[in-house]
């Protein structure tokens, strides 16, 4: 492994002048590593951030001004809109869009999500990318291994790198990878200025989780396939959404009520929020995010666990 340095200082050099690493808000080694392996993942240049909402933030007040509107993908992680709505008192706008086509004229950054959480709408990235406004590509549940926006077409690439890209459900960080250098270098001095800046020690156990990326998220998938093709054959499910690549899963059952009763009748499935870890797990979304979902929605993240063990234990909790 990478070292671990959680330096807030170094020395300067024997002229008295400021190294590549001098103060850690700056800049630190640990952070740069994994920044490093980040960008080469996704083919652009990456900047860490101390959260998924933290890049949110950071990304959306360096590229706007009072008045910008942002086009936001419908059914998309509720957290951006959240987010979004904070900042609608300094001014910011946002107008929701149907991303599997063109987004709205008229808007000053396009935001879509690859696929979208919980619904799993995949975006139309050569219309997004047609667009005259920047795009953002949150893909968080595609990870760089099923998808690298930047070779779409689009501007920046933002991952929530809790989720698969850190995989163990214990460091929490966001990642923004820019395809003009220019640009990184201007967010990078956004996040010096305002201070949303990443710690060592979440970036060094994201540099580990980041050696066995490609292997998790391949027996994800291959899991995720299986128990999607199950779940919608299943008489309790009234539908199942899967968009053939990653890990995550969402479905239906008859209403909130049988939806608490399964979330909380599984063994080996962990009844808790989050995605991407090693760990599968399943929630009622609704305790969230309101009559945005329907009812009975249920979101599965699906693990390492063996896929017959999973499904012994989600046809039992459906019964």
């Amino acid at each position: 492994m990478e070292p671990l340095d959680r330096s807030t200082i170094w020395p300067y050099d024997e002229r008295g002048e400021p190294r590549e690493f001098h103060y850690q808000r700056h800049a630190s080694p640990t952070v740069v590593a994994a920044e490093e392996a980040l960008g080469r993942l996704d083919g652009g240049t990456a900047l860490l951030f101390p959260s998924g909402a933290g890049a949110t933030t950071a990304l959306a007040l360096a590229l706007l001004e009072p008045g910008d509107t942002i086009a936001l993908a419908e059914g998309c992680y509720y957290g951006t809109g959240v987010t979004f709505a904070a900042l609608g008192r300094w001014g910011l706008r946002v107008v929701e869009f149907d991303q599997t086509g063109p987004p709205p004229e008229g808007v000053q950054l396009v935001w879509v999500e690859a696929p979208s959480n919980p619904f799993l709408t995949v975006p139309d990235l050569e219309a997004a990318a047609a667009h005259p406004a920047p795009v953002v590509v949150d893909a968080t549940v595609a990870t760089p291994i099923r998808l690298r926006p930047l070779e779409h077409g689009a501007d920046y690439v933002l991952h929530s790198a809790t989720k698969y890209l850190a995989g163990h459900d214990d460091a929490l960080l966001g990642v923004v990878v820019c395809r003009d250098a220019a640009a990184a270098e201007e967010l990078r001095t956004f996040r010096t200025r305002t201070g949303i800046v990443a710690a060592p020690d979440p970036a060094w156990l994201l540099l580990r989780g980041l050696k066995t990326l490609e292997l998790r998220v391949r027996r994800q998938t291959e899991t995720a396939r299986v128990l999607a093709e199950r779940l919608a054959a299943h008489p309790a499910v009234e539908i199942a959404r899967y968009p053939g690549f990653g890990g995550l899963i969402s479905f239906d059952v008859a209403d909130a009520e049988t939806a608490r009763r399964v979330e909380t009748s599984t063994r080996v499935i962990v009844n808790a929020t989050s995605l991407g870890g090693v760990t599968t797990l399943l929630e009622s979304r609704r305790r969230w995010e309101g009559e945005r979902v329907p009812a009975g929605l249920l979101r599965l993240s699906v693990g390492l666990e063996d896929a017959d063990v999973l499904w012994a234990d989600l046809e039992q909790a459906l019964g």
